[in-house]
C-alpha cells in the first residue's frame, strides 16, 4: 500500500502529521493563551482524532503545554527528551508516564510503521527560571513514507548536514515577540538550515500565531513576515527547497 503523507499547521509549532497510517502531533498548543501570549490568528487546533504519537521537543511551556496535553490524553506515545520524563510525571501523572517515551541524540522509538528519532537542537532546555526540571532540547525525524524533519526549537548546529535525505522539513523560522534570542533560527538562519540540511519540501512554523498581550503594535513585521522572508529566501539559499508557506489550518500532502 502506497501512503499519502500529510501536513497541517496549526500554527506555533503544533503541526499534525499522518505518514504509513500513523496520526503524529508535535508541539501541541491547542488553547488560545500561554501564559502572557494570545493567539493572534487562526483557531485553536481541531484535531483529527487520538494522536498515535506526540513529539514534545522540549520543556519550554509554548511546546510541552499541560493543558493540551491532558486535553489530548495519555492514549499515545508521548515522546520527550531524555529526562523530561519526571516533569511529566510530577505535573501529567502515572498515566501519561507509563507511556512516555524519552530519547536522547540518536534513540528511537517505534510507533506503529513509523520510526521516530531524536536529533540535535540547539536550545535552551530548562523548563524555565523558576523550575528545577531542565532536559536538554531536541528535534525528531520521523521515518515512513517520508522522512520527515521536525526541528522543534533551534539555532543552527553542525549536524544539520547529516539528517538527511529529508523529504520534508517543519522549520522554525521566528518567534513570539518583538525579539528573538539565541536558540533560534530567523528567515536567514533557517534558508541556511535549508541549504544544510536539503529537504526536498520545507514548511516554515513557529511564527505569525502567539504574540505578547498588549504589543499587538509592536514590531508587527516579526509577527507576519517570517514565513514569507523564510520562502523568498530560500529561492536563493537553497533552490532545491520547495517551500511551502501554510495558514494555521491549511494542510500540505507530500508525495512519497
Amino acid at each position: 500500500m502506497t501512503y499519502k503523507v500529510q501536513v497541517t499547521w496549526w500554527g506555533h509549532s503544533t503541526v499534525w502529521v499522518e505518514d504509513s497510517g500513523v496520526r503524529i502531533v508535535t508541539d501541541p498548543v491547542l488553547g488560545d493563551r500561554i501564559a502572557h501570549l494570545r493567539r493572534m490568528r487562526g483557531t485553536s487546533p481541531r484535531l483529527a482524532g487520538p494522536p498515535d504519537a506526540v513529539l514534545v521537543s522540549h520543556l519550554h511551556a509554548d511546546h510541552l503545554d499541560v493543558a493540551s496535553l491532558r486535553q489530548i490524553g495519555p492514549e499515545g506515545t508521548l515522546v520527550v527528551p531524555a529526562g523530561a520524563g519526571a516533569f511529566v510525571r510530577q505535573r501529567l501523572g502515572t498515566a501519561f508516564h507509563r507511556r512516555c517515551a524519552e530519547l536522547a541524540v540518536g534513540d528511537e522509538v517505534a510507533v506503529g510503521a513509523v520510526r521516530i528519532r531524536a536529533v540535535p537542537a540547539a536550545h535552551d532546555g530548562a523548563r524555565g527560571p523558576w523550575s528545577r526540571h531542565r532536559a536538554a532540547a531536541v528535534g525528531y525525524t520521523v521515518h515512513g513514507a517520508a522522512n520527515t524533519w521536525f526541528g522543534g526549537d533551534t539555532g543552527l548546529f553542525d549536524e544539520m548536514t547529516d539528517l538527511g535525505p529529508l523529504d520534508l522539513a517543519l522549520v522554525p523560522v521566528g518567534g513570539w515577540g518583538p525579539t528573538l534570542g539565541r536558540g533560534h533560527l530567523d528567515p536567514y538562519t533557517a534558508a541556511e538550515a535549508m541549504r544544510r540540511a536539503a529537504p526536498r519540501e520545507a514548511v516554515p512554523v513557529h511564527f505569525g500565531t502567539f504574540w505578547p498581550v498588549g504589543l499587538a503594535r509592536v514590531r508587527p513585521d516579526r509577527f507576519h513576515n517570517p514565513g514569507p522572508d523564510f520562502a523568498r529566501i530560500s529561492g536563493t539559499v537553497a533552490p532545491g527547497t520547495r517551500v511551502t508557506v501554510l495558514a494555521p489550518g491549511e494542510s500540505l500532502t507530500v508525495a512519497p
